[in-house]
Order: structure tokens, then sequence, then C-alpha cells
């Protein structure tokens, strides 16, 4: 019975080692501060500064925005303008719906399937989002952010995204040069991910959105191995201090009930972690008592065995190897032996 104790916690082993292993990225992500690739205030000529910035400017001088059509809410008509005259130079780009549609049409066919079949349009939204990136380079910027500055310096790196919390990065403001590695990417895992989960939420932000991104930049960041490496927007740089490059506004237009659960699952994801470990530890404990139980009764069912052959008129007991089992498990079976050697003597008597 031994071996069936060692088989037990080596199959619960491979149980948890799968799901470990299924949410390893997730859990590295509430790790990661994304300092090593970080974008830092030194970089940055001030605002208003009369130094020259001699970095070569690589991404190419395009604003890309997404929305339905072409009639902008006047709560995003401020921010949309601000980005417009600060950058006369830079090209505008906004992708409605149909534009999105006949760019993945005539560029993409291979994905047009996957992009038709989203059953929320946040979804199309996020997607043509990195698709143009990969093939025209620029910066996408969504509508309800505006442009405190310009936004040369940010043309400097190859590809660049922004640091959001409590953990991750964000896909409303991001900058690349085209056919950039990181984008690739993300647009060739975006069929993988298309997956339905129970909360509306959750499923957009997995499938398309920024927990889709950060997990694609995370598995990125490992296997690049300091090439090609994407750079990140810290939060002080993107928005809320004179330097910044960005103002927020009122967004979240996709947003619906159950978004306030995740809001606060995310502000509580230490105590959220916790109590899963203790979860998981409690429904372990209950396997095993489950499974302490059925070795019972078996034992029970089997306690002994007749040999003999038909030619004998006695009959000889073997006694089955002692099963391990938990200490209340071992008093009841010891309650129960008596009854188990009356039993044994009367089918004895019978045999005579």
């Amino acid at each position: 019975m031994r071996r069936g104790v060692v088989l037990f916690i080596l199959v619960n082993v491979l149980i948890l080692g799968f799901l470990i292993r299924s949410v390893f990225t997730l859990l590295t992500l509430l790790l990661e501060d994304a300092s090593t690739d970080a974008i830092h205030r030194s970089e940055i000529p001030e605002l208003d500064s009369s130094m020259l910035d001699s970095r070569p400017q690589i991404i190419p001088k395009i604003i890309h925005q997404t929305y339905i059509n072409d009639s902008i809410p006047e709560h995003w008509l401020g921010p949309q303008q601000s980005c417009i005259n600060l950058h006369p130079d830079y090209e505008y780009k906004l992708w409605t719906d149909v534009k999105s549609r006949e760019f993945i049409a005539e560029e993409y066919p291979w994905f047009l399937e996957t992009f038709d079949g989203y059953k929320y349009p946040i979804q199309r939204a996020d997607s043509i989002r990195y698709f143009v990136l990969a093939h025209y380079g620029g910066i996408y910027i969504d509508l309800d952010d505006g442009c405190h500055r310009r936004l040369d310096p940010l043309l400097s790196y190859p590809a660049w995204v922004r640091r959001t919390k409590p953990t991750g990065i964000s896909n409303d403001a991001m900058g690349s040069v085209p056919q950039h590695p990181f984008f690739l990417r993300v647009m060739a895992s975006l069929q993988a991910y298309d997956r339905h989960w129970f909360l509306p939420y959750i499923t957009v932000m997995y499938s398309t959105g920024p927990l889709f991104l950060s997990v694609i930049w995370k598995e990125y960041m490992r296997d690049s191995f300091g090439m090609d490496r994407v750079r990140v927007l810290m939060p002080d740089e993107y928005n809320g201090f004179p330097w910044s490059f960005f103002t927020h506004h009122v967004g979240n237009s996709w947003h619906r009930g159950d978004a306030q659960l995740i809001f606060w699952m995310s502000s509580h994801w230490l105590l959220l972690t916790v109590m899963g470990f203790i979860l998981a530890g409690c429904i372990g404990f209950c396997m095993w008592l489950v499974y302490g139980r059925l070795l019972l009764l078996g034992q029970y069912r089997h306690r002994y065995v007749r040999v003999g052959n038909s030619s004998s008129s006695s009959t000889k007991m073997r006694r089955r190897p002692f099963v391990i089992m938990p200490s209340f498990l071992r008093r009841i079976s010891a309650s129960s032996n008596s009854s188990d050697e009356e039993l044994g003597h009367k089918e004895e008597i019978y045999s005579e």
C-alpha cells in the first residue's frame, strides 16, 4: 500500500507543477519592475530645454489612433487635438472600424477570420494597433491620452511601451519601428490567445489587452538575450509631472461591471495569492483524506483472502499488508477488528 501513497503524492506534485507552469509568467509579472529597460529621466531632455537631442530618430513620425468612426466624442477632442497641434510635422492616422478591417483584409488576410470573430469591439481596437505599428511603425496613442510635450525624444528607441500598475505594461501608448521583432511576435501570438473566459473583462485583457501584451513582453524579454530590447516608459515620464509626455483624461469606455471586481483584485493581489495557496493546500488535504478512506474501505473488503483448493476441506486465511492511513482512520480500523475476526470464524464453521 505504500506504493499507492507514493503514487498519490506523485500525482499531486505533477498537478501542482502543471498549474504553476501554466501561470508562471503571470506570477513573475508580479515581481517585474521593468527597471532593466526603463527609459530614465536623465535620457530625456527637459521640457522646453535648449539642449539638442543628438540621438537619431528611428521611429517614423506617425501618430496612430483608433475609434469606431470619424465622429470623435467631445470629451476626447481636446486630447486628440493636443497631439495633432504639437506635432504638425507628423502624419496622423485615425483607424476607424472600416479602415481597420480593410487594412487587415488587404495586408494580413490570414488574421481576418480571427479579427471578425472577436466578440467585443475593443478586441479589434486592441489588435489593430499592434498590426499598424508592426507594419508602418510610429507611435500609437489612446484617445483618452493627450500630449503634454513633443514626442521626439521617444523616436530614438526602436520600440517602447509604458509601465502600468500594479504590474506589467499597457497598450495605450506605444512606439515602434516597422517590423520590430517584439510587435511581430505580438501579432503572431494573437490567435493562440483568442479564448473566452468567464468574465468579459478578463477575456479582453488576456486575449488582446494589456495582460496579453504583458505576458508576451515578459516572454520576449526572456528570449531576446539583450537584442532588440523593448524600452519602458515609467509612470513619472508617462503622466502627472511637468516633464511627462502625456496627460490622461476620462476613458475606459469599454469597461463593464465586472471591471470593478478586477480592479479590487489587482489592488489586493498579495492577499489573493496567499489565499490561493491556502485553498490549494486545503484541497490537497481533503484529497488525502478521501484517498485514505478509499484505502480503508479496500482493506475492509479484502482483509482476508481464502486460499486452498477443492480437494482440501480446511481453509487458510492470509492477511493483507497493513495500510498506511491517518491516525483517526486507524482507530476506526482497530475498532472493527473484532467484527472481522468473528466473521472469519463463522465462515470456518460454515465450511465444515
